[in-house]
């Protein structure tokens, strides 16, 4: 066991020195791209490389002999046709012989500016692909990077698009705060659902009264406990950087739609569930608690650090599943910031009453006593874990096409999780720790009303779930559960069956239907055939000639659900999509393998295209540069992009009003 600790030890400080390195590497040269339209038919597209840090060289494109080293400039083949001139290089170019390569070399030590002349009229907007190749040195030594770039060209007018690109990014990073306290919210919730569980609620009366008996006055003992609660705070919020710098953000949110994390945090919250519902304990070795407390020296700063530390360990086997928890929410945050705030808002919770006890200790007699209340409240959240878990399982389930976890299958599980639950809370089931209920003056025992009250909450809402079973949408859970497509026995097809083509007429006779995946996946729009195909929608968009609107969405995305039973399920909505548009739905989290002849290199950074989801997150980067979840793009049959209406936003007028836009413009265009 010690080796195995020792070793898991040295494997995590080689990742993170290893991903320190990378990160002083990839932050040599800045980057930045631009385009500026000299004409009616010329655009000069520009490529600007800073030099980050002093005493650095950056090599030109150009070598002075075979023999040199230089960065390179390289566009996509495909656009090579609209070049008119060679790549045009400025900036302060030195020439000199290096002494260690002795060979004659090309360089900068502030910026290089690499532009290109290309020939596009006024009429189109034109997305030109490439990578850049920066060689570097730094002192003695050598140093290489990329990166892929994406330069658009728009048509003429274009100052208005890049005003209302400029809006939405301003708008997105509006959201970025949002989504931010979100991760705050579910940090301090998952906070205080670890500090009422009895191996931490039950230790404040004590930790506090060692803190106001042992220190020599008031103020001393409010000052230790503070450095004590800030321990608790720092120990936590360095666990969620530590989680953030090891694997990285893009890493954990490609990490979060694995079938490998999925089936893990599965595996993890069952086994979370059945110990909080009293089968085992999960503990650390007794061995780390004992060693950290015995660095535990009152009245240093140190020590109070190891107490907090003292705390952590001893409280593993409650806090361990909301922090497992927690980890899995911010994964999918796919934000450097989620876990940070997460974990801080969970530390906050969690050490504050120790502060707050401190500050004023004749709180602790109206503090309620430890007993069978917080068992009872360790066996309810048991029952939450095991409910959870299916969320996880389903999401791997749906992405890998298993067919394992059905919507039915789902909910009949719920249904009987939250049934057992509220019996559990009428007293009709016990396990072998659990406290008789309280006596009543006849000597009986009776409920407490609270204890009542919640068990008419889980029942009713075992109830409310029944529905669901015969294609009940349940829309506020509709990011729970999983896609409606799943459902074998759906009474609610009958209802959007009703959504016909009639007011469509003789249009409806060209209609395209979707043949490529449709074995497999269905649409999740009602009344909506959908494709889920790019290339087959756009031909099926010529021939119907209607605007294609392109979901971007994916199997786990709860705001997808959401958006597709608050929006897309509105009646004007369908008409709408079903008889103006035609709609493609492209899961980027989809696992389903791609033919070998079908798979290429991205252009992206995502290496081989093998599967479906890949394939998506391509077409979306080199359709928007995002890979938002959902994500409404409308586009014209030639692929040009009409308009990016977005993602998730519970506003039917608003998505109705966009629809009537997006048509107008197309027929506009297309008389």
């Amino acid at each position: 066991m010690k080796q195995f600790i020792t070793r898991s030890l040295a494997f995590l400080l080689l990742t993170f020195v290893s991903l320190g390195v990378w990160a002083q590497d990839s932050s040599q040269v800045k980057l930045s791209y631009s385009s500026e339209r000299l004409n009616d038919k010329e655009v000069l597209l520009t490529i600007k490389a800073v030099v980050v840090g002093e005493g650095k060289k950056l090599y030109s494109v150009n070598k002075p002999s075979e023999e040199s080293v230089n960065s390179t400039v390289e566009f996509d083949s495909s656009v090579l046709k609209f070049f008119k001139d060679p790549l045009i290089e400025k900036g302060n170019v030195k020439t000199e012989k290096d002494s260690e390569l002795e060979v004659d070399v090309k360089y900068v030590t502030d910026s290089l500016v690499w532009q290109q002349k290309v020939s596009l009229a006024d009429t189109i907007t034109k997305a030109f692909d490439g990578k850049v190749s920066y060689f570097i040195k730094d002192g003695n030594e050598f140093k290489s990077g990329e990166a892929v770039f994406s330069i658009t060209a728009k048509k003429a007018g274009g100052e208005k698009a890049d005003k209302a690109a400029s809006e939405t990014a301003a708008t997105e990073e509006e959201k970025e705060p949002e989504s931010l306290w979100e991760f705050f919210l579910v940090g301090l919730i998952a906070g205080i659902g670890a500090f009422i569980m009895p191996c931490i609620y039950a230790m404040v009366p004590v930790t506090v009264s060692f803190f106001t008996k042992r220190s020599t006055s008031r103020a001393a003992g409010i000052k230790n406990a503070l450095i004590y609660s800030l321990s608790i705070i720092l120990i936590y919020t360095l666990l969620g950087f530590l989680i953030t710098l090891i694997f990285g953000p893009g890493a954990l949110n490609e990490m979060a739609s694995s079938a490998v994390f999925n089936i893990f945090v599965f595996v993890m919250f069952v086994v979370f569930g059945i110990s909080f519902l009293g089968a085992f304990e999960i503990t650390l070795p007794a061995s780390w608690s004992n060693k950290i407390d015995s660095k535990s020296n009152f009245g240093s700063v140190s020590g109070l650090f190891f107490m907090a530390l003292t705390l952590v360990i001893v409280s593993f086997s409650c806090t361990v599943p909301f922090i497992g928890t927690l980890t899995a929410y911010t994964a999918k945050g796919g934000s450097m910031a989620a876990p940070l705030v997460g974990f801080f808002g969970f530390s906050f919770a969690l050490a504050m009453p120790f502060a707050l006890f401190a500050f004023f200790p004749a709180l602790l007699n109206k503090m309620g006593k430890s007993g069978g209340w917080l068992n009872t409240i360790k066996v309810a959240l048991g029952f939450i874990e095991l409910a959870l878990a299916l969320k996880f399982l389903s999401s791997a389930d749906l992405a890998y096409h298993w067919g394992i976890l059905d919507r039915e299958v789902y909910l009949s599980l719920w249904i009987v999780i939250f049934g057992l639950l509220g019996l559990y809370l009428l007293g009709k089931l016990r396990f072998h720790h659990d406290n008789d209920l309280p006596l009543n003056d006849y000597g009986k025992p009776y409920l407490t009303v609270t204890r009542l009250f919640f068990a008419i909450a889980a029942l009713s809402f075992t109830v409310f779930l029944i529905p669901g079973l015969w294609g009940a949408p349940l829309k506020g859970l509709s990011a729970w559960l999983p896609e409606m497509k799943t459902q074998d026995f759906n009474l609610a097809e009958a209802r959007t069956a009703t959504v016909s083509y009639a007011e469509g007429g003789a249009e409806d006779k060209n209609r395209v239907k979707p043949v490529k995946y449709t074995d497999f996946l269905k649409s999740e729009i009602p009344g909506v055939d959908a494709f889920f195909d790019y290339k087959e929608a756009l031909e099926a968009a010529k021939k119907m000639n209607k605007p294609l609107m392109v979901d971007f969405t994916g199997h786990s995305c709860a705001n997808c659900r959401k958006m597709e039973q608050e929006v897309l399920n509105d009646p004007e909505v369908m008409k709408r999509l079903s008889q103006d548009f035609v709609v493609v739905s492209l899961y980027q989290d989809d696992k389903f393998r791609l033919p070998d002849e079908e798979r290429f290199e991205s252009k992206h950074g995502l290496g081989t295209i093998k599967d479906i989801g890949n394939l998506n997150k391509e077409i979306s980067l080199e359709m928007v540069s995002s890979l938002a979840q959902p994500l409404y793009v409308f586009v014209d049959t030639d692929g040009t992009v009409i308009k990016n209406a977005g993602g998730y936003k519970a506003d039917i007028p608003r998505f109705v009003k966009i629809l009537d836009e997006v048509k107008e413009a197309f027929k506009a265009k297309h008389k």
